[in-house]
């Protein structure tokens, strides 16, 4: 999906902060759609059907929570919450509630743009992948492997399941909450140690530090995110 071809509604009651997005993003070749309420927001995502929704929670008529909440009713188009709230719940309840992305005021543009451009192309992009590559990590979905710089990396069940899951949600991020309902199931919602100490495991096999993330990004309270790599240069021909 490129740019060109792509559209992105901005559902936003602050003028000022619409004209800057629209501005910024139309310099990018986005086309650019806006509501300054949720209920406008709601209609225009249902007859333009937009690429991408840029959404924020506290609208006039209807806290953007709500917004998110019908229309996953009936689509699941990317959404990227721009919001002041910038606690771990509003966070936790946003990307719990079908937001894949989260971005709090004041922002930088770059960050904001390479947050939009992350989620088109995992929107464009195909589902159901046999294996994954990122940067020097490739993932086998179906054969339960993991390489790094082409050495295998031995992984437990549950560090697998937790990278897997993280690398379909690539360059997003996915709650605690999800990551352990998905893996140790429902009852363990609120188990954390469990998730961090595994993580921690993995960050081990991956040569990964947690101040200076190569892989794994944390959001304390909140999730992980598996970072987007660009691809791995091919080695080089020997003469």
């Amino acid at each position: 999906m490129t740019p060109m071809s792509s559209s992105i509604l901005i559902v936003e009651d602050e003028a000022q902060i619409r004209r800057f997005l629209r501005i910024a993003l139309s310099a990018q070749g986005y086309r650019v759609l806006e509501a300054a309420n949720g209920t406008d927001g709601l209609a225009q995502a249902a007859l333009a059907r937009p690429d991408l929704m840029v959404l924020d929670l506290g609208l006039p008529d209807m806290d953007g929570h709500e917004v998110l909440r019908d229309l996953r009713q009936w689509s699941r188009m990317p959404v990227l919450v721009l919001s002041v709230r910038a606690s771990e719940g509003e966070k936790v309840l946003a990307l719990d509630g079908g937001a894949n992305d989260y971005v709090t005021k004041p922002f930088g543009i770059q960050e904001f743009l390479a947050r939009v451009r992350v989620l088109l192309r995992l929107a464009d992009g195909p589902r159901g992948e046999p294996s994954l590559d990122n940067g020097p990590l490739h993932i086998d979905f179906a054969d339960r492997r993991v390489t790094l710089d082409g050495a295998e990396v031995a992984l437990t069940r549950k560090e697998f399941a937790v990278l897997a899951l993280l690398a379909r949600h690539l360059g997003r991020m996915v709650t605690q909450q999800q990551l352990l309902k998905d893996i140790w199931g429902p009852t363990h919602v609120e188990d954390s140690h469990y998730l961090r100490v595994v993580v921690g495991h993995l960050r081990q096999k991956l040569g990964d530090a947690p101040t200076r993330p190569r892989f794994i990004v944390t959001e304390p309270g909140v999730g992980y995110r598996l970072i987007e790599l660009p691809a791995a240069a091919p080695p080089e021909e020997t003469p």
